[in-house]
């Protein structure tokens, strides 16, 4: 088996699991902050949906630079079609991929490509669980209120 295409199936995994803890302990942390704030219901709904989104982006940002990371210090593939700002560019891709929006000014080539179809599959498992998250914390918030 090819060295390079161990080294990526180790990346995504680490980069899998680092989310995916991140996204566990934001949920977990606005699941017990959202019932201690002031105020109506819809302030509380706002701060989870903030809280969530926050935690998407710290989310993209952990991709975008294991892509950096990988592209630049391991040169296992390149960005095509980019600014030039490798980072930026890996941040901008990361978003289109996690959100599986896929614009396609921007693409991998080489092993780093397995990153992107990754990343858009742990993004929609995030963004599900996020929507049934909230959808959980709003049934709680409404029949309170």
């Amino acid at each position: 088996m090819n060295i390079a295409l161990v080294e990526i199936f180790l990346v995504n995994a680490f980069l899998v699991a680092v989310v995916v803890l991140i996204h566990f302990e934001a949920l977990n942390l606005l699941t017990q902050w959202i019932p201690r704030l002031p105020g109506r219901a819809r302030v509380k709904i706002l701060a989870g949906i903030l809280g969530a989104l926050f935690a998407h982006m710290v989310e993209v940002w952990v991709f975008a630079l294991g892509l950096y990371g990988l592209i630049l210090h391991r040169s296992l593939g390149e960005l095509v079609g980019g600014s030039g700002e490798l980072l930026l560019d890996c941040v901008y891709l990361s978003f289109t991929s996690f959100t599986s929006l896929g614009v396609g000014d921007i693409y991998l080539v080489g092993p780093v490509r397995f990153l992107g179809g990754i990343e858009a599959l742990t993004g929609l498992v995030l963004i599900a669980w996020t929507a049934s998250f909230m959808y959980i914390e709003m049934q709680k918030l409404w029949r309170v209120h």
